[in-house]
């Protein structure tokens, strides 16, 4: 999945004469404008954020093969998951590279970071994939996500784990990130509501070595188990559990729903293992016309599959391009704009709510089976095979 990719070969700093579209204004319009594409490209967890980028790229590569008369450069800034690298890139972003837009940040610790420099530089953002729920409460006016926060994929899983599954015994285990912790919170809220009262216990991701951890779940004897966190630690501790011989049901959120929680654990442990996520990923039997003409061009352009929030992302993007289109060029006009959103995306209905939220809120149970990942349905729908 680490496909490599080059930056959309587009220059910039050039004019043209045509007026641009901001308030009937007559002065020159630039001939290339540039956003931004911020989140972990090459770090261990680049395998959920490469899919988000590349669809992204494809819209626009989509937007200027058309000769528009404003074209749009992507410019991407590999934060490899780190908060403080990531500030530091999007300072660059905003005072040397001058992005009108940011597509990301990719995950929610690098999100709190930098969306307050993005909100004081007046720079409208839209994340593919950062779910936790406390970004929506900061009050920015220039922040948005294209997929529900965990306060919807907590509840989501929650319940699917409780009556799709019908565990009764449930161990909880969490990473400790800004993204792990509270969305296993939130499963075991929704565990609690539904009458059950599941163990927990947290992991460091850093470390190898996860038998304290596993040695709990094993005396504890669960029927299911939640990994809040991201692939790569879930599938050296899937792999653990099962050399253990623990053989309750594996579940996690979106951070695992990656080929690398197949890779890490192997396949005959993974085999089964289900994943929640507020994702869509196009299958190769999908019917609907637009969402299967995409995933015909993302094969095309990466010779893969779509993955895990590639929908996102190319919706996304998609939104700063009809804004574009639109002729709104400025940082200011375009978050205008992304106001006034309500349009059939690839992955949903893309209409934002006052706090930056995207309207749309179902969440998607994919579960691993002969050593790949597919989808079982919607979270309130899905059934065990």
């Amino acid at each position: 999945m680490a496909l490599t990719l080059g930056l959309a070969a587009c220059s910039s700093g050039g004019t043209e004469a045509t007026p641009a579209a901001e308030g009937g204004s007559s002065a020159a319009a630039p001939s290339t404008v540039k956003l931004g594409f911020m989140g972990d490209l090459t770090g261990a967890n680049a395998g959920i954020v490469i899919p988000p980028r590349n669809g992204a790229k494809l819209v626009i590569d989509e937007y200027n093969k058309t000769n528009p008369a404003v074209k749009i450069e992507l410019v991407e800034y590999d934060s490899q998951a780190d908060p403080s690298k990531a500030v530091a890139l999007a300072q660059q972003a905003i005072k040397t590279d001058k992005i009108v837009g940011m597509i990301g940040p990719a995950f929610s610790g690098e999100s709190a970071q930098v969306a307050p420099v993005l909100e004081e530089a007046k720079l409208p953002s839209i994340s593919a994939s950062a779910t936790n729920a406390a970004l929506a409460t900061n009050g920015w006016k220039f922040w948005h996500r294209v997929l529900p926060s965990d306060s919807i994929q907590g509840p989501g899983i929650g319940d699917f784990i409780a009556t799709g599954v019908g565990a009764k015994k449930v161990f909880v285990i969490d990473d400790k990130s800004e993204y792990g912790k509270p969305l296993s919170d939130a499963v075991k809220a929704a565990l609690e509501a539904k009458g059950v009262t599941p163990e927990t216990d947290s992991l460091d991701p850093a470390e190898s070595d996860f038998s304290s951890v596993v040695n709990k779940v094993a005396a504890a004897k669960p029927e299911a188990i939640f990994f809040g966190g991201y692939y790569a630690a879930g599938g050296n501790l899937l792999k653990q559990l099962r050399d253990k011989g623990v053989t309750a049901k594996f579940l996690s959120g979106d951070g695992s729903l990656d080929k690398g929680l197949i890779d890490g654990a192997g396949a005959e442990n993974a085999e089964g293992a289900l994943v929640g996520c507020p994702c869509y990923i196009a299958t190769p039997d999908v019917t609907d016309a637009k969402v299967k003409a995409f995933a015909d061009a993302y094969k095309a352009a990466y010779s893969a599959d779509p993955a895990i929030y590639a929908a996102e992302g190319y919706d996304a993007a998609t939104v700063f391009v009809d804004a574009i289109k639109a002729g709104h060029v400025t940082p200011d006009k375009i978050n205008e704009f992304i106001a006034t959103v309500d349009i059939a995306g690839v992955s949903k209905q893309v209409k934002f709510e006052a706090n930056g939220e995207v309207s749309a809120k179902d969440i998607y149970i994919y579960q691993v089976k002969d050593g790949a990942i597919g989808l079982l349905g919607k979270a309130t729908e899905a059934k065990l095979g």
